[in-house]
């Protein structure tokens, strides 16, 4: 499996490629399906990305899902 910076270049390239007005109506859906699957594949691997930093800024995986913690009461009262 390629790397990200190598599928984002790839997907780069298919954009490039469907723009060329030579470019025939099969291969720039070919193009097309290949950049759909690529963009999928990256937008994964960003939300794996923001999923560990915002570990990192919390301090812990329980925090993620549960949201910021306002702590309004300190349970005085």
């Amino acid at each position: 499996m390629k790397n990200f910076e190598e599928r984002l270049e790839r997907l780069e390239h298919l954009g490039e490629k469907i723009r060329k007005p030579e470019i025939s109506l099969d291969e720039a859906l070919k193009s097309f399906e290949e950049g759909i699957k690529l963009a999928r594949t990256l937008e994964k691997d960003l939300e794996k990305v923001e999923s560990k930093i915002e570990i990192l800024m919390n301090g812990s995986e329980a925090r993620v899902d549960t949201g910021p913690e306002l702590e309004l009461f300190d349970g005085a009262g």
